[in-house]
């Protein structure tokens, strides 16, 4: 993707901010189809940019006029600053990507990313204003699955699970800080089978292999 951006820095740090998309929104849902929208399949709709910008809430306000499904995924609590827009939305539904139940986890394979803490809050705050939640564990990360379904089971009414799908680019990570067993297939299809159980005994769907 890099070279199709003229920057020169590397990737990741940097974002062009497509100041009129709303506007362009607006223009095409006049003649486009009825059907769902996520926000966002490929980057975070919450990026720290979006402080200033606010294209997502923008976009938001759009969307709410043309009264589509709306699927909101991220990783950041920015997120309920938006909760106004997001309750007003006739059919929707706010995911959290929490990878693990671990911050020190997180600050090796997601040091950019929110705290841990900070998404569950924002999971529990979405909760609490009658917003349909869920959690995105993807990728499994060293975790305690057991504790990790206590934190978050009380405000998912679903969990999506997939592992990770580069593992060549993060192998050195994982050997850095003693977590070779989490390269392991075997080992991560026992994680995955007690995040399954443990969901399944609060009553909480699971989908995940």
């Amino acid at each position: 993707m890099q070279r199709f951006t003229g920057h020169t820095e590397p990737w990741g740090s940097f974002v062009d901010v497509r100041i009129n998309a709303a506007e362009v929104l607006r223009k095409q849902l006049k003649r486009a189809k009825r059907g769902a929208v996520i926000l966002s399949s490929v980057t975070d709709p919450y990026q720290p940019a979006e402080v200033r910008y606010r294209m997502t809430r923008k976009c938001l306000a759009v969307l709410e006029l043309f009264k589509l499904p709306v699927n909101i995924l991220t990783k950041s609590p920015l997120v309920v600053r938006d909760l106004d827009i997001i309750s007003r939305l006739d059919e929707v539904s706010v995911g959290l990507t929490i990878t693990s139940d671990d911050d020190d986890v997180r600050k090796i394979f997601e040091p950019a990313a929110p705290p841990v803490s900070a998404r569950i809050e924002a999971l529990k705050k979405l909760h609490i204003a009658g917003i349909e939640t869920y959690v995105f564990i993807g990728p499994v990360l060293p975790m305690n699955p057991e504790n990790l379904a206590g934190e978050i089971g009380p405000y998912a009414d679903r969990i999506l699970v997939d592992t990770m799908n580069y593992r060549a680019k993060t192998v050195h990570l994982y050997r850095q800080y003693n977590l070779d067993q989490w390269l392991n297939g075997d080992y991560l299809s026992v994680i995955q089978s007690r995040l399954k159980k443990s969901f399944k005994d609060i009553n909480i769907e699971f989908c995940g292999s």
